[in-house]
Protein backbone atom coordinates (compact mmCIF):
# COMPACT_ATOMS: atom_id res chain seq x y z
CA UNK A 1 0.00 0.00 0.00
CA UNK A 2 1.58 3.34 -1.17
CA UNK A 3 2.30 6.40 1.23
CA UNK A 4 0.55 9.55 1.13
CA UNK A 5 2.06 12.55 0.05
CA UNK A 6 0.72 16.16 -0.41
CA UNK A 7 2.36 18.47 -2.97
CA UNK A 8 1.24 21.89 -2.72
CA UNK A 9 1.74 24.70 -5.15
CA UNK A 10 1.21 28.36 -3.63
CA UNK A 11 0.73 31.01 -5.84
CA UNK A 12 -1.21 34.27 -7.01
CA UNK A 13 -1.37 37.19 -4.89
CA UNK A 14 0.00 35.45 -1.43
CA UNK A 15 3.61 34.90 -2.56
CA UNK A 16 4.02 38.64 -3.46
CA UNK A 17 2.63 39.46 0.54
CA UNK A 18 5.18 38.54 3.25
CA UNK A 19 2.44 38.28 6.06
CA UNK A 20 0.06 36.25 3.77
CA UNK A 21 3.08 34.35 2.37
CA UNK A 22 3.71 33.39 5.94
CA UNK A 23 0.38 32.79 7.18
CA UNK A 24 0.61 29.91 4.68
CA UNK A 25 4.33 28.43 5.39
CA UNK A 26 3.19 28.35 9.27
CA UNK A 27 0.44 26.24 8.27
CA UNK A 28 2.11 24.04 5.73
CA UNK A 29 4.75 23.77 8.44
CA UNK A 30 2.21 21.87 10.47
CA UNK A 31 0.20 19.91 7.81
CA UNK A 32 1.60 16.08 9.28
CA UNK A 33 3.00 13.59 6.83
CA UNK A 34 5.00 14.07 4.00
CA UNK A 35 5.20 16.62 1.74
CA UNK A 36 6.20 19.03 -0.90
CA UNK A 37 6.22 22.62 -1.99
CA UNK A 38 5.86 24.23 -5.58
CA UNK A 39 6.30 27.82 -5.77
CA UNK A 40 6.90 30.78 -8.39
CA UNK A 41 7.15 34.67 -7.75
CA UNK A 42 6.66 36.48 -10.93
CA UNK A 43 5.95 40.10 -8.93
CA UNK A 44 9.15 39.68 -7.69
CA UNK A 45 10.96 39.09 -10.94
CA UNK A 46 8.50 41.55 -12.71
CA UNK A 47 9.54 44.38 -9.68
CA UNK A 48 13.42 43.50 -10.48
CA UNK A 49 13.34 43.67 -14.18
CA UNK A 50 11.39 47.32 -13.38
CA UNK A 51 14.25 48.35 -11.28
CA UNK A 52 17.14 47.49 -13.18
CA UNK A 53 15.31 48.65 -16.62
CA UNK A 54 14.47 45.63 -18.36
CA UNK A 55 11.05 45.68 -20.11
CA UNK A 56 8.77 43.24 -18.98
CA UNK A 57 7.19 41.22 -21.95
CA UNK A 58 4.04 39.02 -22.02
CA UNK A 59 2.19 37.26 -23.97
CA UNK A 60 -1.32 35.89 -23.01
CA UNK A 61 -0.09 36.35 -19.24
CA UNK A 62 2.76 34.61 -19.63
CA UNK A 63 6.23 35.82 -19.25
CA UNK A 64 8.63 35.70 -22.33
CA UNK A 65 11.86 34.94 -20.71
CA UNK A 66 14.78 36.50 -22.85
CA UNK A 67 18.63 36.27 -21.88
CA UNK A 68 18.63 39.32 -19.56
CA UNK A 69 15.25 38.64 -18.03
CA UNK A 70 16.29 34.55 -17.51
CA UNK A 71 19.45 36.00 -15.41
CA UNK A 72 16.54 37.90 -13.24
CA UNK A 73 14.69 34.88 -12.89
CA UNK A 74 17.82 32.99 -11.51
CA UNK A 75 18.54 35.75 -9.58
CA UNK A 76 14.55 35.86 -7.45
CA UNK A 77 13.34 32.57 -8.04
CA UNK A 78 16.00 29.87 -6.20
CA UNK A 79 17.47 32.63 -5.02
CA UNK A 80 15.98 35.31 -2.96
CA UNK A 81 12.26 33.85 -3.34
CA UNK A 82 13.65 30.16 -2.32
CA UNK A 83 15.74 30.78 0.28
CA UNK A 84 13.27 33.39 2.03
CA UNK A 85 10.76 30.38 2.17
CA UNK A 86 13.24 27.60 3.30
CA UNK A 87 14.41 30.17 5.71
CA UNK A 88 10.61 30.93 7.12
CA UNK A 89 9.99 26.83 7.32
CA UNK A 90 12.89 26.12 9.10
CA UNK A 91 12.20 29.00 11.31
CA UNK A 92 8.62 26.63 11.99
CA UNK A 93 10.52 23.57 12.70
CA UNK A 94 10.07 22.01 8.93
CA UNK A 95 13.37 20.66 7.40
CA UNK A 96 13.09 22.48 4.10
CA UNK A 97 15.64 21.81 1.21
CA UNK A 98 15.55 24.33 -1.53
CA UNK A 99 15.50 23.01 -5.12
CA UNK A 100 15.49 23.61 -8.64
CA UNK A 101 14.62 21.25 -11.57
CA UNK A 102 18.74 21.45 -11.83
CA UNK A 103 19.71 20.56 -8.92
CA UNK A 104 20.38 16.50 -9.10
CA UNK A 105 19.21 16.52 -12.41
CA UNK A 106 15.25 16.41 -10.68
CA UNK A 107 13.29 18.07 -13.60
CA UNK A 108 14.67 18.38 -17.00
CA UNK A 109 12.74 20.21 -19.67
CA UNK A 110 13.49 21.30 -23.80
CA UNK A 111 13.22 25.55 -24.62
CA UNK A 112 9.29 25.71 -25.36
CA UNK A 113 9.62 26.24 -30.01
CA UNK A 114 8.38 28.93 -31.38
CA UNK A 115 4.94 28.57 -32.36
CA UNK A 116 2.90 30.79 -34.49
CA UNK A 117 5.30 33.45 -34.42
CA UNK A 118 5.40 33.33 -30.76
CA UNK A 119 8.39 32.82 -29.34
CA UNK A 120 8.49 32.90 -25.43
CA UNK A 121 12.60 32.47 -25.03
CA UNK A 122 14.18 30.54 -22.37
CA UNK A 123 10.79 28.92 -21.15
CA UNK A 124 11.03 24.87 -20.51
CA UNK A 125 8.23 22.19 -21.20
CA UNK A 126 8.94 19.60 -18.85
CA UNK A 127 10.01 15.93 -20.64
CA UNK A 128 10.98 14.54 -16.86
CA UNK A 129 11.19 14.12 -13.33
CA UNK A 130 13.77 11.87 -11.31
CA UNK A 131 11.58 10.44 -9.34
CA UNK A 132 14.10 8.37 -7.42
CA UNK A 133 15.96 11.55 -6.19
CA UNK A 134 13.02 13.19 -5.00
CA UNK A 135 12.07 10.12 -3.24
CA UNK A 136 15.75 9.77 -1.74
CA UNK A 137 15.02 13.23 -0.22
CA UNK A 138 11.30 12.81 0.88
CA UNK A 139 12.88 9.28 2.73
CA UNK A 140 15.78 11.08 4.40
CA UNK A 141 13.36 13.43 5.91
CA UNK A 142 13.69 16.56 4.24
CA UNK A 143 10.88 18.82 2.77
CA UNK A 144 11.60 19.51 -1.47
CA UNK A 145 10.88 23.47 -1.90
CA UNK A 146 10.56 23.59 -5.24
CA UNK A 147 10.64 26.68 -7.50
CA UNK A 148 10.03 27.43 -11.05
CA UNK A 149 12.95 26.35 -12.90
CA UNK A 150 14.39 23.67 -14.73
CA UNK A 151 17.09 22.30 -17.02
CA UNK A 152 17.67 21.32 -20.64
CA UNK A 153 20.64 19.16 -19.12
CA UNK A 154 23.12 20.85 -21.76
CA UNK A 155 23.81 23.35 -18.91
CA UNK A 156 21.05 25.62 -20.07
CA UNK A 157 18.34 26.99 -16.85
CA UNK A 158 14.87 27.53 -18.17
CA UNK A 159 11.85 29.17 -16.74
CA UNK A 160 8.84 26.53 -16.29
CA UNK A 161 5.42 27.38 -15.23
CA UNK A 162 4.96 26.51 -11.55
CA UNK A 163 1.57 24.77 -11.76
CA UNK A 164 2.74 22.53 -14.74
CA UNK A 165 6.10 21.30 -11.99
CA UNK A 166 3.13 20.50 -9.63
CA UNK A 167 1.95 18.63 -11.58
CA UNK A 168 5.02 17.00 -13.04
CA UNK A 169 6.00 16.04 -9.77
CA UNK A 170 2.05 14.77 -8.72
CA UNK A 171 2.47 12.74 -11.67
CA UNK A 172 5.64 11.55 -11.46
CA UNK A 173 5.53 10.05 -8.13
CA UNK A 174 2.04 8.60 -8.37
CA UNK A 175 4.55 5.57 -8.84
CA UNK A 176 5.19 5.42 -5.37
CA UNK A 177 3.30 7.26 -3.15
CA UNK A 178 -0.58 8.34 -3.00
CA UNK A 179 -0.56 11.53 -4.37
CA UNK A 180 -3.00 14.61 -3.75
CA UNK A 181 -2.21 17.69 -5.34
CA UNK A 182 -3.23 21.30 -3.84
CA UNK A 183 -3.56 24.68 -5.53
CA UNK A 184 -3.44 27.27 -3.21
CA UNK A 185 -4.34 31.12 -4.09
CA UNK A 186 -6.14 34.09 -2.43
CA UNK A 187 -9.61 33.04 -3.58
CA UNK A 188 -11.66 30.11 -2.02
CA UNK A 189 -11.54 28.10 -5.63
CA UNK A 190 -12.70 28.23 -8.84
CA UNK A 191 -15.54 30.58 -9.08
CA UNK A 192 -18.73 30.94 -10.66
CA UNK A 193 -18.58 35.09 -10.98
CA UNK A 194 -14.98 36.29 -10.03
CA UNK A 195 -16.14 39.14 -7.90
CA UNK A 196 -17.82 36.88 -5.81
CA UNK A 197 -16.29 34.71 -3.04
CA UNK A 198 -19.59 32.38 -2.51
CA UNK A 199 -20.06 31.74 -5.90
CA UNK A 200 -17.32 28.40 -5.56
CA UNK A 201 -18.14 25.65 -7.67
CA UNK A 202 -17.43 22.59 -5.25
CA UNK A 203 -16.79 19.76 -8.10
CA UNK A 204 -15.31 19.91 -11.55
CA UNK A 205 -15.09 16.99 -13.78
CA UNK A 206 -14.70 16.34 -17.03
CA UNK A 207 -18.58 16.59 -18.23
CA UNK A 208 -19.30 20.11 -16.29
CA UNK A 209 -15.25 21.30 -17.75
CA UNK A 210 -16.73 21.24 -21.19
CA UNK A 211 -19.94 23.31 -19.98
CA UNK A 212 -17.93 25.89 -18.49
CA UNK A 213 -15.52 26.53 -20.57
CA UNK A 214 -18.24 27.21 -23.40
CA UNK A 215 -20.09 29.78 -20.89
CA UNK A 216 -17.00 31.79 -19.85
CA UNK A 217 -16.86 30.89 -16.36
CA UNK A 218 -13.70 29.27 -16.69
CA UNK A 219 -11.48 31.42 -18.92
CA UNK A 220 -8.07 33.12 -18.90
CA UNK A 221 -5.09 32.05 -16.11
CA UNK A 222 -7.92 29.34 -14.82
CA UNK A 223 -7.76 27.53 -17.53
CA UNK A 224 -4.30 26.68 -17.67
CA UNK A 225 -4.05 25.37 -13.91
CA UNK A 226 -7.48 23.60 -13.82
CA UNK A 227 -5.92 21.93 -17.81
CA UNK A 228 -3.26 20.74 -15.17
CA UNK A 229 -5.75 19.47 -12.43
CA UNK A 230 -7.05 16.93 -15.09
CA UNK A 231 -3.43 16.19 -16.70
CA UNK A 232 -2.60 14.96 -12.74
CA UNK A 233 -6.28 13.23 -12.66
CA UNK A 234 -5.80 11.17 -15.78
CA UNK A 235 -2.25 10.37 -15.22
CA UNK A 236 -3.08 8.63 -11.61
CA UNK A 237 -3.15 11.16 -9.07
CA UNK A 238 -5.34 10.62 -6.19
CA UNK A 239 -7.26 14.20 -5.43
CA UNK A 240 -6.69 17.39 -6.62
CA UNK A 241 -7.56 20.85 -5.29
CA UNK A 242 -7.48 24.65 -5.96
CA UNK A 243 -8.05 26.25 -2.75
CA UNK A 244 -7.60 28.84 -0.55
CA UNK A 245 -4.41 28.71 0.77
CA UNK A 246 -5.65 29.47 4.28
CA UNK A 247 -7.62 26.09 4.00
CA UNK A 248 -4.69 24.16 3.99
CA UNK A 249 -4.61 24.21 8.10
CA UNK A 250 -7.77 22.13 8.02
CA UNK A 251 -5.57 19.38 6.40
CA UNK A 252 -3.74 19.28 10.10
CA UNK A 253 -7.04 18.81 11.54
CA UNK A 254 -8.17 15.45 9.29
CA UNK A 255 -10.41 17.64 6.96
CA UNK A 256 -9.89 17.55 3.26
CA UNK A 257 -13.71 18.93 2.19
CA UNK A 258 -12.81 22.35 0.72
CA UNK A 259 -12.26 24.23 -2.07
CA UNK A 260 -12.77 22.97 -5.45
CA UNK A 261 -12.25 18.97 -6.48
CA UNK A 262 -11.22 18.64 -9.69
CA UNK A 263 -12.66 15.14 -10.72
CA UNK A 264 -12.74 12.39 -13.18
Amino acid sequence: MFEDLSIFKIGGKVIDDKDELDVFLKNFANIPGKKILVHGGGKWVSEMCQHLGIEVKMINGRRVTDEETLEVVTMILPGLANKKIVAALQGYGCNALGLTGADGNTISAKRRPVKNGLDFGFVGDIEKVEVSNVQFLIKSGFVPIFTAMTHDKNGQLLNTNADTIASALAVGLTKEYKVDLYYCFEKPGVLKEQSDDNSLISNIHERNYSKLKREGIINAGMLPKVDNAFDAINAGVNRVHICHYKDVKNLSKGNDEFGTQISK
